[in-house]
């Protein structure tokens, strides 16, 4: 029983990620007026500390920079629901905790608190239990997310000389 249960996480989890992180897309690429309330309040917190611009539509952190990281980790996240690219979903999901991560921080520590759009928090309970399902993700493919970080040290940080 167990296994089977197993087997149907590993596959609702990754539709979940990517079906929240693609529904949240048409706010962020249409730039709805919810989406320039946060990325406004967040702009408008940035300047406080001397980086005006930083959540602005051409910001470092702007809605199209966020948007298109949810976008390719919904697509990584999909695609290595296939057996070969399972590396892909580790990539997908790491990407997806890095961007849920950031959303509660913002949530929690700046003026925009839990509730900026007056939808009862939906919008954080959702940055939460996406930001779980990703590490779970991780968790349940913490071998290939082990390879993949090593394959990644050794190709950065290699000592061996090239000739």
């Amino acid at each position: 029983m167990p296994t089977n249960i197993f087997r149907i996480v590993k596959i609702i989890l990754p539709v979940f990620v990517s079906l929240i992180f693609l529904d949240s897309l048409r706010y962020k690429f249409t730039d709805a007026t919810e989406t320039q309330v946060i990325f406004g309040l967040l702009d408008g917190w940035a300047a406080s500390w001397g980086a005006a611009g930083l959540f602005a539509h051409t910001g470092l952190f702007s809605q199209y920079v966020i948007g298109t990281a949810e976008l390719l980790a919904s697509a990584l996240v999909l695609i290595g629901m296939i057996p070969a690219f399972k590396r892909l979903q580790v990539l997908g999901s790491a990407i997806g905790l890095a961007v849920m991560t950031g959303a509660i921080s913002f949530h929690l520590f700046t003026p925009l608190g839990i509730d900026p759009n007056q939808d009862g928090g939906g919008l954080f309970v959702a940055a939460c239990i996406v930001w779980a399902s990703c590490l779970t993700l991780l968790i349940i493919n913490r071998k290939e997310a082990g390879d993949l970080f090593e394959g990644l040290t050794g190709a950065l940080f290699s000592t061996h000389s090239r000739s």
